[in-house]
């Protein structure tokens, strides 16, 4: 009776408030195709004052005062239109996404296909930066789960196809192989890399140890049941 039947609590007073993750784009499946809506209830819709605009319609008042009213309303439109704007570039790298992962959003993280921030720059006309900025801290939903947008742009490796397998795809399958392996019996480095290449992906055994380790997989020696 003298012990907590929930200890970690003592350590996570500080972490009282559960903090979610609000998506700021979504991609919803209607029918057979894929919709982008963008998540515009995340902040307040900017607008430019009437009681101002009405100032400057009418013209009344010091000449001065009105030439400051204006140029300040100069700069609010000009940042209403920056953030509409970056709106626009986010919405459009989604839809790039979708073209791009089509397979991934119907059958799941083992079909996402490496992609880079420049050639989604490319697809949709803007420098490779402006891709970047738009979609720092950025997430998105999608049929398989919430991501950060980020989480899409990843490098790849050759498969005995000519075609190049994403990261994400290859950590998934390495993750598959461990959950169905014996126990008794765990899969080496090496096996995991002999089943990879069996299956088209051309892979080093050090690579492999480095993604098992990101996926917080231990070594066979450990995942070893006697």
């Amino acid at each position: 009776k003298t012990l907590d039947p929930k200890p970690g609590r003592q350590f996570g007073a500080a972490y009282t408030e559960a903090r979610y993750i609000v998506p700021d784009v979504i991609i919803e499946k209607v029918g057979t195709e894929y919709v982008v809506i963008v998540n515009d209830l995340l902040g307040p819709r900017l607008t430019i004052s009437r009681f101002y605009r009405k100032l400057l319609r009418e013209g009344n008042g010091d000449g001065k005062a009105l030439e400051f009213i204006r140029e300040k309303l100069n700069s609010a439109m000009w940042l209403i239109k920056s953030i509409e704007q970056r709106r626009l570039t986010l919405y459009k790298v989604t839809e790039c996404i979708v073209k791009f992962q089509r397979e991934f959003l119907d059958k799941g993280i083992k079909f996402l296909k490496p992609l880079t921030l420049r050639q989604v720059a490319e697809e949709i006309g803007v420098h490779e930066s402006t891709v970047s900025r738009a979609t720092a801290g950025k997430y998105v939903q999608t049929p398989q789960g919430a991501f950060e947008l980020k989480f899409f742009f990843t490098g790849g490796l050759p498969t005995a196809g000519g075609e190049r397998a994403s990261v994400g795809s290859i950590k998934q399958m390495i993750k598959e192989l461990i959950e169905s392996e014996d126990p008794h019996n765990p899969l080496s480095d090496e096996a995991l890399r002999e089943v990879l290449e069996e299956k088209g992906v051309i892979i080093s055994r050090r690579t492999i140890a480095k993604y098992r380790g990101e996926l917080m997989i231990p070594s066979s020696a450990r995942r070893k049941r006697y």
